[in-house]
């Protein structure tokens, strides 16, 4: 027990981490990017005879992944960055395969980079899938046979396929432009809509969260014609049902929600004035320096220890009781570190009922992908857009799909005997999750409760400002709106450190008080902001 009464030790559900939530709204975005991504370079290689290059292409395939929810204007930046990353971790992987044959040299390379593309993964707050299929990539390319001279055009044909994927993720912005900011406001409107039905304080910070996110996209997408102007007044409209959701009509903003959907063009807020069109304070927050992202680094080096430590173990446990793949426990111990020991534990549970049940399928569908290397290649790609259609409702679901896949890209070089390849990956998967969380159990995480009690230093300092630039008499609109932003930043910062530190073992009492009375502190002053905007905007319409 902690000092005020709470287990340290937070019971872990078994059943609830296989509970199915709904599917993501963009499912089939990243599901058929990534068959379009991988299919033209795999069914190349099949026609040349040479499906053994298949890993290499896929390692640039599988970018396309990546950054689904940005906006376009960003969305080019970040994918050619995730390509980049991807060359790095595959270069890294395989000079070192060129250099030594020794196994435990091997893991311990491969623990030592996954833990940094944790680290970067999570600092950078990439996304999903995150660090995992820089992981999955650089842990096999560790044991495969290589040398030196081979290491170029192997990385040539992975920048190839990486470019084809950035332009497969890219392809989206000629039909629909703003699809993104479009989704991203969607979201806010429904988000807020779900609170004005209910007024519970988890639906007011899923709100903030939807409408600050939709903000971010806003900001982030660059020009300002007048579709995101009127996208703009929708995020207002629901800044101000968060404000007052008392007086607000659920069903109107989950109309204009629905509206948003397609290439129509988008629905008016109604009269909400010439000055909410404006994104009134974004000068002042692009003048604002932004931190830069390996300052993040520091609070997550224990999740970084925890994964080069988990991953080092279970690769050498795989190794001792003589499986042949210790890569694929490597990888499993990748997957499983989240933001806290629950979500871990979860995530164990997930990944090996995953793997259990998708071992079966390969089982299953062994006989047919041995056909010929095109059925290997069309079974691949239907596995492929099958983990990204289920994985959104929930992790074990859609590693279903996963598991067969991996089992299937293990024989692009040479078909193997299916009971060995399904010991090794059953016998992997568990040593992999027994083993990584066990190490998360071992390496603590007392920085949590530090970075709770920061957060909530932030948002009483927003609050503060916020206040003062209110009851400023000479106060411009802009400085109102970005301390307004500014502080429904800190408020989202605290709501998701402290849901973190709340579910992390081995700490001292969280001062959960104070991040309650900070949040409703912060959540009342927001509504002042919107309030005030809400006030000039109707005079100024009166003059």
């Amino acid at each position: 027990m902690s000092s005020n009464g709470s287990p340290s030790v937070r019971p872990l559900p078994v059943l609830g981490a296989l509970r199915l939530g709904r599917p993501s709204d963009i499912w089939f975005k990243p599901a058929l990017s990534v068959v379009v991504a991988v299919a033209p370079p795999n069914l190349t290689l099949v026609a040349l005879d040479r499906l053994d290059l298949a890993m290499y292409t896929m390692a640039g395939s599988l970018c396309a992944l990546y950054a689904h929810n940005r906006p376009y204007a960003t969305r080019a930046r970040v994918l050619a960055l995730v390509v980049l990353g991807m060359l790095g971790s595959l270069a890294g992987a395989l000079v070192t395969a060129s250099l030594t044959s020794n196994a435990v040299v091997l893991v311990t390379v491969g623990a030592l980079l996954a833990a940094a593309q944790k680290a970067v993964c999570d600092a950078t707050r990439l996304g999903p899938p995150g660090n995992v299929i820089f992981a999955f990539v650089m842990s096999a390319a560790l044991f495969v046979p290589q040398t030196l001279a081979q290491v170029p055009g192997h990385l040539a044909l992975a920048a190839a396929a990486g470019a084809w994927a950035w332009i497969v993720g890219m392809a989206p912005a000629l039909p629909r432009p703003h699809g993104p900011e479009r989704r991203a406001v969607a979201g806010a409107l429904h988000a807020a809509a779900a609170h004005a039905g209910t007024g519970d304080p988890a639906a007011r910070a899923r709100a903030a969260a939807a409408v600050h996110a939709a903000w971010q996209t806003l900001l982030a997408s660059g020009a300002r014609p007048a579709a995101r102007q009127a996208l703009e007044r929708l995020v207002v409209r629901a800044e101000i049902a968060l404000a007052a959701p008392a007086d607000t009509d659920p069903e109107e903003l989950r109309r204009l929600g629905r509206a948003l959907r397609g290439t129509g063009a988008v629905p008016r807020a109604g009269d909400l004035g010439a000055a909410a069109g404006e994104v009134l304070g974004a000068e002042i927050e692009r003048a604002t320096p932004t931190p830069p992202w390996w300052r993040g680094l520091g609070p997550l080096a224990p999740i970084a220890v925890r994964t080069a430590v988990g991953c080092a173990l279970a690769g050498y446990a795989s190794l001792a009781i003589g499986v042949g793949r210790p890569y694929w426990a490597l990888v499993t111990a990748a997957a499983l570190y989240q933001v806290n020991i629950t979500l871990t534990w979860n995530r164990a549970v997930q990944r090996v009922v995953g793997n259990l049940v998708g071992v079966l399928v390969f089982a299953a569908v062994a006989p047919l992908a041995h056909l010929h290397p095109l059925a290997l290649v069309l079974c691949c790609l239907a596995f492929n857009f099958g983990a990204e259609a289920l994985i959104s409702r929930n992790y074990w679901l859609g590693s279903v799909c996963v598991t067969p896949m991996a089992l299937l890209i293990t024989e692009f070089a040479h078909v193997e005997r299916t009971g060995e390849l399904m010991t090794d990956r059953i016998l992997d998967t568990l040593v992999g999750a027994v083993v990584g969380f066990l190490a998360a159990i071992a390496v603590t995480n007392r920085r949590a409760g530090d970075r709770l009690e920061r957060a909530v230093a932030a948002v009483e300092s927003a609050r503060e400002h916020a206040v003062r630039t209110l009851a400023a008499p000479s106060a411009a609109p802009g400085a109102v709106e970005a301390a307004r932003r500014h502080l429904a930043a800190a408020l989202v910062d605290l709501r998701a450190t402290a849901d973190a530190a709340a579910g992390e073992w081995w700490q001292r009492a969280l001062p959960e008080e104070r991040v309650v009375s900070a949040e409703q502190a912060g959540h009342r002053t927001l509504a002042a902001t919107v309030r005030q905007r809400t006030q000039h905007t109707a005079e100024g319409a009166g003059a």
